[in-house]
């Protein structure tokens, strides 16, 4: 199982390490190795990652800049079901998959088979430096879940009898598979990406069956690709990996007006979202720099004032009940 000292009850802020493999744009080595010094300066000690996070690159930058840190001291997960192939391809126009400022990439393909979790983990443990992670996610199932079940899950369960894991989980952005998966596999961590924040809340059925389960429960995305991460939205704001739009732009604006008036802004609601939710673990938020390694951080301790969090959840479900 996860280790208890992880799992206090009171929720801890997760260093995301997708962007640290070039997500949207460029991230120096300098730049991604003091993301992770200041984010363990600033106290976080959760740190995760993937192979598909800049095909390789963002498991290769955490290993480097966790290195040399004490093993017992930090908690570590990465994925397994997006494994990456020997094949390189060329510079793309643009973003290579739509996300990943990369120049050369390789190529990668969903495997959840055993042999695919077993090679993916190897491959993972050796660009982090390591012999063991602590949580292995299988990522976005998506329309693989029958294999995860048939044979992913128990892959996973021999590495954690194994030793060579201490527990396993799945990660996406689809709640129905996550809640499907608490049902039918022995799994004892679950994250959900985007969609249990401040303004798409559809994951409440998964929270409620997560706690339940006592699994350990992350929820990652608090700024929902970019819409609720700066104190004034933009008009080109992402939401989900896409153009947010003028109709969540607005929502987005109007929040953040009420948290001005209570002398909060936007990005402290959006990454305190999720503490008051029974049963969650950590909030991952996906970190580029030692400036927002130190933001995050700020803003995830700041007092928000009761108020304030009546105000925007009847914004919110306002919302919910016109859309």
């Amino acid at each position: 199982m996860i280790e208890s000292r992880f799992s206090s009850g009171t929720p801890a802020l997760g260093f995301g390490a997708a962007p640290l493999g070039n997500l949207f744009a460029p991230v120096t080595d300098e730049a991604a190795h003091g993301a992770v010094d200041a984010a363990w300066d600033a106290g976080i000690r959760y740190f995760d990652t993937a192979p598909y996070y800049g095909l390789g690159l963002s498991e290769s930058r955490l290993g480097a800049s966790l290195s040399a840190r004490p093993r017992a001291e930090f908690l570590l997960s990465t994925k397994v079901g997006k494994r990456l192939l020997n094949e390189t391809s060329p510079r793309v126009d643009g973003l290579v998959d739509g996300q990943w400022a990369i120049a050369t990439a390789r190529q990668w393909t969903r495997d959840y088979s055993r042999a695919g979790v077993f090679r993916s983990l190897e491959e993972s443990l050796e660009r982090l430096r390591c012999d063991r992670v602590d949580i292995v996610f299988v990522h976005d199932p998506d329309r693989h879940v029958d294999q995860v079940e048939r044979e992913t899950a128990p892959a996973l369960e021999e590495l954690r009898a194994e030793g060579v894991i201490s527990a396993y989980g799945v990660g996406t952005s689809d709640w129905r598979i996550a809640d499907r998966l608490l049902s039918t596999t022995n799994l004892d961590a679950v994250m959900i990406a985007g969609r249990w924040t401040l303004i798409d809340r559809s994951a409440a059925p998964l929270l409620a069956h997560a706690q339940s389960r006592g699994v350990w429960l992350a929820v990652a995305g608090p700024f929902n690709s970019g819409l609720l991460a700066r104190p004034w939205p933009a008009d080109d704001s992402m939401f989900e990996y896409s153009p947010a739009g003028d109709e969540l732009v607005a929502l987005a604006r109007e929040l953040a007006l009420v948290c001005r008036r209570h002398g909060a802004t936007l990005p402290e609601a959006a990454i305190q979202f999720a503490t008051r939710s029974p049963g969650v673990s950590t909030v991952v938020a996906g970190i580029a720099s030692a400036a927002e390694a130190v933001a995050d951080v700020t803003a995830f301790a700041r007092d928000i004032p009761r108020s304030l969090w009546a105000e925007l959840d009847r914004i919110v479900e306002g919302f919910q009940s016109r859309s």
